[in-house]
């Protein structure tokens, strides 16, 4: 391949660069520059603020987070083989059971672990 070939990417990323880059210079020069003390509240629906917006929540949210992402994606994977079930034949039916089987797994593996007990796991309430 030639040069001449890859021209018109090269433009084009260049004008997405600048476009970028005028936005931000636009932005900073025209955007207001207000500090007052009610700027820097968190404001929820008109509802005045009680405490700090900084609160420290246990990992079990984050890690159910990232399990439930993870679990989601995976259903959307089914459900697009499910669309073309038809067309993948028993070959595609062979690979989706291997991936639901896996799911299984990692889902039997978590709830072995206690990633999915929101109380205190029987380990604990042993020592305490």
């Amino acid at each position: 391949m030639d040069a001449q070939a890859h021209w018109p990417l090269a433009a084009y990323f260049l004008i997405i660069i600048l476009l970028v880059c005028s936005m931000l210079i636009f932005s900073w020069l025209l955007g207001e520059r207000q500090r007052q003390r009610a700027t820097a509240e968190p404001y929820e629906s008109g509802i005045t603020p009680t405490g700090s917006a900084r609160l420290r929540f246990d990992m079990k949210f984050y890690i159910v987070a990232m399990l439930f992402v993870i679990f989601d994606v995976e259903a959307a994977f089914i459900y697009a083989w499910a669309v073309a079930v038809r067309e993948l034949g028993w070959a595609g039916f062979v690979e989706a059971a291997i991936f639901i089987s896996v799911l299984l797994a990692a889902l039997a593996y978590l709830w072995r672990m206690g990633a999915l007990d929101w109380g205190t796991s029987g380990k604990m309430k042993k020592s305490a």
